[in-house]
């Protein structure tokens, strides 16, 4: 492998040694350039900075062979203020200082590779204007924590620098000596065999698909406490899915996915934790096959979220309603057959 750096970025090239595991380009380069991303490298085959020959190679599954030299020409970050978008947001509380919103799926939080625009960021620069602007960097102003993608729920952003380190160091905190609390719904496969627990293992990078978080030891520590809510029985009566309320005492990416996937008991609709759980669905009713087939992602609910308020000192506290696909879901499973 050799790289090579300019003004306009780095240039990588990769001799495929036809030992990775896989014949796709993406999987090949992914297991040849950790430090580039699974999703950063689709996005730049994609976009034509991955050739061979001098040829681009724009599908990610194109089947490389032992001996081929593939090039890969990442161009140089921009650091580019994003630009306000008119994107509605649902607003829970609003002060000079913090605003809540609760967060629908799809919104992704911040701009990154392949996600420019219609962000949340995005929709908060229109909303606060310059306020937000500079606060936890070009990119992320006023972000002090995230929700994934397809994860809905409650979010707070800082709109002041002092607002902005307050909520830093409470989230640093996660409850330990301060009051706030983040608690989630999730609807899992199976049921636990006890009514509460805590998961307490450490979190990293996956060592091979980069795009995902695992249980590794050496890595950072990771602290999920969880109690059963609801049990669903499937269409034979026995036991099949549970409705967790999960609470963080850290916050490490993708945590309450990989700690109950961990425990054996992964997030329904969760393609990237749970897959090996799709034939548990055939044990569900008709209208619970249905909802989680129209699902389409992870059934996780940021439903609770609390917090010393960053000027008054005040304790708050909201809390959001299930959204209407995780309720089509509930309603699916209580139905059973």
């Amino acid at each position: 492998m050799q790289s090579s750096s300019s003004n306009s970025g780095q240039r990588f090239r990769v001799t495929v040694a036809g030992d990775e595991g896989s014949a796709r380009l993406d999987r090949v380069l992914a297991v040849r350039r950790p430090e580039l991303s699974r999703s950063r490298l689709k996005a730049l085959i994609l976009a034509g900075s991955v050739t061979a020959g001098g040829a681009p190679i724009r599908d990610p599954a194109y089947h490389v062979t032992a001996g081929d030299t593939i090039t890969i020409d990442v161009p140089e970050a921009v650091a580019a203020e994003p630009a306000g978008e008119d994107i509605a947001l649902d607003i829970v509380y609003e002060d000079d200082d913090i605003v809540v919103i609760d967060k629908p799926r799809g919104l992704v939080v911040h701009p990154a590779a392949g996600h420019e625009t219609g962000t949340l960021v995005n929709a908060l620069i229109a909303h606060c204007g310059a306020s937000l602007s500079g606060i936890g960097g070009v990119k992320r102003p006023g972000i002090v924590h995230r929700l994934d993608k397809d994860t809905t729920g409650l979010m707070v952003v800082a709109k002041n620098d002092r607002a902005h380190k307050s909520l830093t160091e409470q989230f640093a905190d996660h409850g330990r000596t301060n009051e706030m609390r983040r608690g989630y719904l999730a609807f899992v496969w199976g049921v636990p065999n006890r009514q509460r627990g805590t998961v307490d293992v450490p979190i990293d990078r996956h060592p091979y698909a980069r795009e995902k978080m695992a249980v590794r030891e050496g890595g950072r520590e990771a602290v999920t406490h969880w109690e059963i809510r609801e049990t669903f029985n499937g269409r034979d009566g026995k036991p099949v899915a549970a409705l967790l309320a999960c609470q963080l005492e850290t916050g490490r990416t993708h945590q309450i996915r990989v700690h109950l996937a961990h425990i054996g008991h992964p997030l329904m609709g969760d393609a990237v934790y749970g897959p090996h759980f799709k034939t548990k669905a055939s044990h569900l009713g008709p209208q619970a096959q249905a909802a989680l087939a129209g699902l389409g992602r992870q059934a996780l609910h940021a439903y609770l979220l609390a917090l010393e308020h960053p000027k008054t000192g005040e304790i708050l506290h909201w809390e959001a309603d299930l959204p209407e696909d995780l309720l089509l879901l509930q309603g699916a499973l209580r139905a059973a057959l």
